[in-house]
Parts: C-alpha cells; sequence; structure tokens
C-alpha cells in the first residue's frame, strides 16, 4: 500500500537509481503509494553530501521526470526546508570559498539548545505552512506518488 524511501536514492549510482524506482513500482500494488524524500538543489552539494554519500542533489522537474518515466502518477512535490535554506546556501557557499567540501563531524553536530530551539520552531511554521501550500525551494524535495491502478 505505501512505500517510503527517504535519503537513499541520491547516493545510488545512475543504473541503481533507475531499477531502484522500477522495483519500488513493481512491488507496490496497483493504486498504492510511495512517498520519497531526496536531497534538492544541485547547487547545495556540500560536506554534508560527503558524509551522506550524495551523488546527486534533484529538482521538482528532474525527480518527477525519474518518476513519471517509470510508470508513476506524481500526486504532490515539495521542497521542504526553505525555512532554513538562507542559512544552509550561506554554509555550503562558504565551505566553497574556503577550499571546497571535506568531510567534517561539524556538518551532524547539533547546535547549541537556543540556536537548535529556533531552527526547530521555524521548520515547525513550515511544516503548518506544508498543509496548505508547497514551498517554491528548499534544501530537501518530498515527493508523494501512485502506481496507477485501482485505489
Amino acid at each position: 500500500d505505501l512505500f517510503t524511501w527517504f535519503d537513499v536514492i541520491y547516493s545510488l549510482p545512475d543504473e541503481l537509481e533507475r531499477a531502484a524506482v522500477w522495483d519500488m513500482r513493481r512491488v507496490l500494488r496497483p493504486g498504492g503509494r510511495l512517498l520519497n524524500n531526496v536531497a534538492a538543489m544541485p547547487s547545495l552539494h556540500g560536506s554534508h553530501s560527503i558524509l551522506s554519500s550524495e551523488l546527486r542533489r534533484y529538482t521538482r522537474s528532474g525527480l518527477r521526470r525519474l518518476l513519471e518515466g517509470d510508470g508513476f502518477e506524481v500526486e504532490r512535490i515539495t521542497y521542504t526546508n526553505f525555512s532554513t535554506l538562507p542559512l544552509t546556501a550561506s554554509v555550503r557557499m562558504a565551505q566553497r570559498l574556503i577550499g571546497g567540501h571535506q568531510e567534517s563531524a561539524a556538518e551532524i553536530t547539533l547546535p547549541a539548545a537556543p540556536i537548535n530551539a529556533v531552527l526547530s520552531g521555524l521548520l515547525l511554521a513550515e511544516s503548518i505552512a506544508l498543509k496548505v501550500t508547497d514551498m517554491p525551494a528548499g534544501s530537501s524535495l518530498l515527493c508523494l506518488a501512485r502506481k496507477p491502478g485501482i485505489s
């Protein structure tokens, strides 16, 4: 009925990416749904990308093309993490300016409690907004797609 895949497919080589999408559709019953989250915006490739073995970041149209090309019907696709995008983009730009991307534990370190509270509040507000609208940009893409057939 539902296949979920969060932050995995972007780390697969091209041929395995296509095979994985085909396999997701294969295991779903007709009318079943796929909920997929991926890294977004190729310009945001950075040190975090190295830690996650990221081979690609997607655009909305690129992810749609991938899924529809294998027979899925995209029901909703939206960027997420829009509210923290200025911070993410600034960090990625700074990484480029100081000499490129490298593996760093700082990429997965929890910020100080007050900063974490502010960031959590921003993402909470965004999650409420996502109930009624799609985000125009963000560091991730969340997609709900359906395998054609009986619902």
